[in-house]
Order: structure tokens, then sequence, then C-alpha cells
């Protein structure tokens, strides 16, 4: 059964901001321009949202921008940040609460709203929708395709109903090709098309390497009395400190008695006995946590990885028929700790860079190299290029020396020091050998305040058809044990926060095993792995968690 073809003018691929927010301004111009322009938007998730997790602390300048009006619009932003606080934690009984001029003056929340990114991405699809974009959740963008002169000529969707064996099964329906003039890919962190496209077109060349985190996060509801509406905590410090780990937590005081809190980890740490799974739940036993939870209910589970390497690890965004826009090049502001505002700037300059070239018909260029233009002459650029040199403090300098630079370059001299400070080690090269470092025994969990994997895991909704190929695709499979398990005890076991990666003993000995249905599509794994061995492919459409309100 032959792929059947559609034509669009653009193909977005992810339904997050960038990718909305690029869908919408690109049907804004053509509606003030009077021209007509097709666009449509593949989306992964079962619904549009059911795969955004963030904070989400939302700085409104994109939006303000994109749509004035969003009030009127009914968006669903309304909780505005009361207060700031910022923490550094010695031990679990014990913190010291920075004084506002302490922290990095990007880092304060005035003016900024407290959201819930995937209710956010919802509202947004339903504008771009009423302005003409075609939406399709549901569809996972598998394959990238090309012309044969080596452009970029779209996507094609991944086949549905194909058993692990590789046969076709009864419901076996092939994907469909979408081609595009121009092709925004949108994936957010570490998306495996985007990936693709890095080394395709040498995008990297003379960069840093990307450097990500692992976030995650719950959502709970609370006692009215714990509440404190508009309350935003940020902390550093332990419990990740004390295996020289860096990153930090946070706590979202949300509307209707909710709070969303969460730890990020830096994926450059270096012992493989740390497990971000285990530190979150860690964290949550703080007293400065703990005495707002008690007598709460714990509702949502999730986690995603960040990336933020930030400017010196930003890839060229274009090719030929195509751009990078939002997380999948890497535009968060690690010092702002937010990357939802320039994810949806870097789509709307896209949008403008596409709109302009599709005005031009037929003499339009292939590689549109006035999105890095229109780049270059935004607040976008100037914000990330003055932020450039905190992923260099802080892995170079460690938490408490790094977090001393960050305040000197940002408070002292706006982001203007006359050096520019690089990390060229990719994360998964700083892992050290188990034997080189101390083993971290886990307290049990509670199951009041801290949880398990599997239970957490059934909060996050995930769920992927079970007859179907093992989207972690290993290059070797003989590796995780060969290497990884006597050099490193096999950190994917630790590293992966839904329980996907198990060492099994049996009669023949120890085995890796490879829990696929658990894949919260987070991505760490695909990043940490030492070995660089495990590779992330798209699954079956529909599949992967299913986030109410993340």
């Amino acid at each position: 059964m032959e792929r059947e073809s559609m034509e669009f003018d653009v193909v977005i691929v992810g339904a997050g901001p960038s990718g909305l927010s690029a869908a919408c301004r690109i049907m804004q111009l053509a509606k003030e321009k009077d021209q007509e322009i097709t666009v449509c938007v593949v989306e992964k998730g079962s619904e549009v949202g059911a795969h955004i997790l963030s904070g989400a602390v939302l700085e409104p300048r994109a939006l303000n921008e994109l749509f004035p009006n969003w009030e009127e619009l009914a968006a669903p932003i309304k909780t505005k940040v009361k207060g700031d606080k910022f923490f550094f934690y010695l031990s679990q009984k014990s913190a010291i609460k920075l004084p506002n001029f302490m922290i990095p003056k990007p880092t304060h929340n005035e003016g900024n709203y407290i959201v819930s990114m995937g209710n956010v991405c919802r509202w947004l699809a339903e504008q771009a929708e009423g302005l003409g974009v075609e939406v399709y959740p549901g569809f996972a963008a598998a394959e990238i395709l090309y012309h044969e002169d080596g452009r970029v000529k779209g996507i094609a969707t991944g086949d549905m109903g194909i058993s692990a064996a590789g046969e076709h099964k009864d419901s076996y329906m092939p994907g469909m090709e979408l081609h595009a003039k121009y092709t925004l890919f949108a994936e957010g962190c570490r998306g495996h098309l985007g990936k693709q496209l890095i080394e395709m077109f040498s995008l990297d060349d003379g960069k840093d390497p990307q450097h990500y985190g692992i976030g995650i996060k719950e959502i709970w509801e609370i006692p009215p009395e714990n509440h404190e509406e508009g309350l935003v905590i940020h902390g550093l410090g332990w419990p990740l400190s004390e295996s020289n780990s860096s990153g930090g937590a946070f706590m979202y005081h949300a509307e209707n008695n909710q709070v969303y809190i969460g730890l990020i980890a830096d994926l450059n740490y270096s012992n493989p006995h740390m497990s971000p799974f285990e530190e979150f739940q860690r964290w949550k036993h703080h007293s400065e946590t703990v005495k707002y939870l008690e007598g709460g209910t714990r509702l949502i589970y999730g986690a995603r990885a960040i990336t933020k390497g930030g400017f010196n690890s930003l890839p060229k965004m274009h090719f030929p028929g195509g751009l990078l826009i939002g997380c999948d090049a890497g535009t968060l502001n690690s010092v702002k700790i937010k990357g939802n505002h320039t994810a949806m700037k870097s789509g709307m300059l896209a949008a403008e860079a596409v709109f302009e070239a599709l005005s031009q018909g037929d003499s339009a260029p292939a590689d549109l190299q006035s999105y890095a233009q229109k780049t270059a002459a935004s607040w976008l650029h100037e914000e990330l290029y003055t932020t450039r040199n905190f992923s260099g403090f802080m892995h170079k300098f460690g938490l408490l020396a790094g977090a001393g630079m960050v305040w000197i370059d940002q408070n002292i001299f706006g982001g203007k020091l006359p050096f520019t400070l690089n990390d060229a080690r990719p994360d998964y090269a700083a892992m050290k050998p188990a034997a080189e470092c101390k083993k971290i025994v886990y307290p049990k969990p509670d199951n009041t305040i801290s949880f398990d994997r599997l239970s957490s895991v059934f909060l996050s909704n995930t769920n992927h058809e079970e007859d179907q190929p093992c989207h972690l695709t290993l290059i070797d499979p003989n590796v995780p044990i060969a290497k990884n398990l006597p050099l490193y005890d096999e950190p994917a076991q630790r590293y992966c926060p839904a329980g996907v990666y198990e060492i099994v003993e049996d009669a023949a000995g120890q085995r890796f095993q490879i829990n696929a249905q658990n894949c919260v599509h987070c991505k760490t794994c695909d990043i940490k792995d030492p070995s660089q061995n495990i590779v992330w492919v798209t699954p079956e459409g529909f599949g992967g968690p299913n986030y109410p309100n993340m």
C-alpha cells in the first residue's frame, strides 16, 4: 500500500509554543495581505497539549506581540505572580532565603504569570484553527523527506498497525507524506528529526555541544490554608549538591489550590548512581517544601528534558527547505529559567521569514537566511546573547562560585562581559566510572509525599500500543551489558524517570530490559547514555503521556 501525499505551503512539526505561534503569525500576515497560504501542524500527542510539560512561569512579551488582546480572547492565563522567593537549601531541614538583591535581575518575575503551558497551547491551537490552520494531533512525524537536490521536501507520518516483529497487522495504515515549500521543525527538546537535520546539514559546526537538564514535575492540590496563589519559589543546593550535581527546584502556587512543583537536574552530572527522580522525591521532604504539601493530594506526574545550552550551543537554524525553531534549536533562557516566550518569538520570526519568501512566488529562496537576520535584529538574540555565559559559569565553577559569577555578569555588567565562556564537553561524556563515585542509597518512598516510579507513571496517563516496534532503539544491542553495566552500573535504570530501563536477573544472567510502554517521551536516555547507544525514535501516533494540564 503506497503512501498518499498532501501539499501545503508550510508544514509545522509539533504543536508546542513555537510551532503554534509560527502557524498563527503566518496566517495573520496572510490575512493582512489578503494572500492564500496553506499551513498544516502535525502533533504526535493524542491531542494538542498532551505532551506539553513546562514549569511554568510565562513572561508574556511574545504573546503580547502575537495576540495583544489575549485577555479578551479568554487565554488561560490568569494567575499573576505576586511574590518571589529564592532559597539556598543547605540540608533537608535548613535553607537560607536569599534577599532579592542577591538574585540575578532576569530571574525576577514581576509581570509574569503562572500557567499550564498545555492549556496555553490548546488555546493557541484554537486561535490557529480560527485563522485557517489545519492541526492534526495523533500524527507523529517519523521521517524527513528530501528533494533530489537535498532540499527538505516535507515529512512522512509514521505507519500505524505494525507489530513488534515488523509485520503488518489487520489495523495497518501507511503513513501520509506531507509536502511543503517550507517545513518548520518545532518538536521541542532533542527532537528526533531536528537531531537528524543538525547532523545532515552540519548546523552545529563551530558551536558548543548542546547541554540539557531533566525536569520532573508534579501537580498537587493542597489545603487552602497552605496555598498562596501567585507565589513563586525557586531553590538551589540540597539534595543535588550532595552528589556534586547541579540544577534547581521550583514550586509555583497556581489557581484552585494547586501547586506546580518540580526539580531540574543538569544532565552533565558525573555520578552514575545519581537518580534525578529520587532526588526530586527527597526534595519534596525538605522542610520548606513539605510544609505546603502536607495534607495535599498528588494529581499529575511527568518529566521532560530541557535544552539549556543557550546562545553558545544554538545551531544554525535555517537550511534548504526549512527551519529549526524553539527548543528544537535550544532558545531557552537559562538565567530566567524560561523558554516559552523565547520559543514563541522564534516561531513568530520564522513566520515572518516564511511569509516574505512565499510572497516572492517562484523566485522564493530555498534557504531562508533572512530568518537568521531577523533573529539577530530581535530581542530574542539580545536576550540569549546576554545570558550566553550561564552554562559555562555553572559547569566550570560549580554551584556557589558559578552562581556568584552569574550574579556579577547579570547585575553589574548586564550580560556584557567582554568574553565568552565555552563549555565543550557533551553532557554524556561527564559520567565517571561507578567505582570512582560514592554509592547513593535512596530512602524508600512513604507514599504520602514521596512515591515510586510506576505509581508516578500511572499519573502521567501514559499509554502505547503494546504490539509495535520498540521506539527506544539500540545501535548495538550488546553495548548496555558489555560496557555500561560493569563500568557505569547501567545508569539508564536511574536516569530514566519512568522505569523504562531495567537490569533483570534470570537463569542466563543479567540482561537489559526495555519497558517501552512506560516511556513519557522525556528523551533523557537519548541525551545521557554514556555510550550514545540509545536512539529515541517516534512511536505510533497517539502514544506517550496524556497530560491534562501540565
